[in-house]
């Protein structure tokens, strides 16, 4: 078997709940649930449904939504220990996130260093927020994704075809798992391994990822 490499999300993964959605429900006006269900049912991309949501925040809130959505963040049960099985195997792994700079990066720090962190940017020069998206879809991709997980995967596998591990639940997820060996899912994305005929095993804690990652590669000791 090839060397295994993980990709992991964030939002709803790492952490119990979605920072975005949390956020969303403790600042946003009324109506951004419109933009969230459109989202989710694939009515608009992800890029433009994220921007506008954000737009609806004030740039000067920025100190109190970044507080909130560090102090809100429940973090799944055994990802500390995920994170040190992945190291100790020498597993590289990668957060990849449609998640937020301002929130995402100080959530992590104490899980960290990692491999890698991909995630959408934020600009609050203006009046309200703005997204930036410095991790786009490449070529092969045309689903607007904002911080586009199939075209990371792609890229950083240039010189290598390892075993690709992808952990994830929502709609962020969906085109990765289409590039995996094996995903660990939860929620719609569980839902759509199973509709698809993906190779995937539920989850419920990083203790329950890192005994199904031993269980497919064949390291059950």
């Amino acid at each position: 078997m090839t060397k295994p490499v993980i990709y992991c999300d964030f939002d709803g993964t790492v952490t119990e709940s979605d920072n975005i959605i949390a956020i969303m429900k403790r600042f946003a006006p009324p109506g951004w649930e419109a933009i969230k269900d459109q989202i989710l049912s694939q009515q608009i991309s992800i890029s433009e449904g994220v921007g506008k949501l954000f737009s609806l925040l004030p740039s000067d809130w920025k100190d109190e939504i970044t507080a909130f959505a560090i102090e809100n963040a429940k973090i799944r049960p055994g990802f500390k220990e995920f994170v040190e099985f992945a190291r100790s195997e020498k597993i590289p792994f990668y957060i990849i996130s449609g998640g937020i700079d301002f929130f995402l990066h100080p959530i992590l720090e104490e899980f960290g260093p990692f491999d890698g962190v991909y995630c959408n940017g934020s600009n609050f020069s203006g009046e309200t927020i703005e997204i930036l998206w410095p991790h786009e879809c490449d070529k092969l991709c045309s689903n607007q994704c904002g911080c586009c997980k199939p075209s990371i995967i792609r890229q950083l596998n240039i010189e290598e075809d390892p075993f690709k591990i992808v952990i994830g639940d929502s709609v962020t997820d969906l085109e990765a798992a289409k590039q995996a060996d094996f995903v660990l899912a939860r929620d719609l994305l569980q839902e759509k391994c199973v509709e698809w005929g993906i190779n995937h095993q539920g989850f419920n804690t990083f203790f329950d990822c890192i005994e199904e990652i031993k269980k497919e590669l064949g390291w059950m000791r």
